[in-house]
């Protein structure tokens, strides 16, 4: 029989599996305030699994405590993701193009089964896992960059992105299928070795798009 430390890890880790889908889903828009007795009253569980839970969103950057207020669903900082994903944009598109003359049939069939894979988790959407995979997709076509300082600047603009939100995909609802169908159109112009600064552009493109569907989605 477990003791009660388990059962409360237990008890943790379905409140934080409910708090965490309903921001993932926009259920819990940015701002909305966590209430913690409300949430334990609504899952039938003490206040402390609901702390233990909403802790551990604070870290991952999906909650953030304000003075007087608690607990809410983080804000995202429009300006700066705007400024990062138009950054990102700029930036891929440069490295995707200069990689060309590297890149593999080996790495081509990894982005393709990797986008693949994303387009298989449309019907079961998870915004976390499908950003990973998208950013996998796009480290799979651009690593090859021979511009160090180029590569550099990409990794700093995924590293910005992930400390703004663990999921780009959870603001900009139905850019999901939208992202693979472009992927898929990316890898096509690499296969047929299409012009370099077309293939540039259609990366830079790609991104910018994202940025287009959130800024819709905001105002």
């Amino acid at each position: 029989m477990p003791g009660p430390h388990v059962q409360r890890t237990s008890k943790s880790q379905l409140t934080y599996d409910w708090i965490r889908e309903r921001i993932l889903k926009r259920e819990f828009n940015p701002g909305y305030r966590l209430v913690l007795s409300s949430i334990a009253a609504e899952l039938s569980v003490s206040v402390v699994p609901v702390r233990e839970a909403v802790r551990r969103l604070e870290a991952e950057g999906l909650v953030e405590f304000e003075r007087n207020v608690g607990a809410r669903v983080a804000m995202v900082d429009e300006p700066e993701y705007v400024e990062t994903m138009q950054s990102l944009g700029v930036l891929e598109g440069a490295a995707t193009a200069l990689a060309l003359p590297h890149i593999t049939a080996e790495d081509i069939a990894r982005a393709q089964s990797i986008n693949d894979q994303m387009r298989a988790m449309l019907a079961d959407f998870d915004p976390a896992v499908f950003t990973t995979m998208n950013e996998k997709f796009h480290r799979a076509i651009c690593h090859r960059c021979p511009n160090s300082h180029i590569s550099m600047l990409v990794d700093r603009g995924w590293e910005r992105m992930a400390g703004l939100r663990s999921s780009t995909f959870s603001f900009v609802p139905n850019r999901a299928p939208h992202s693979v169908e472009e992927h898929d159109h990316i890898l096509r112009l690499i296969r047929e070795d299409a012009d370099p600064t077309k293939i540039e552009m259609t990366v830079r493109r790609h991104k910018w798009r994202t940025v287009e569907a959130f800024s819709h989605h905001t105002h």
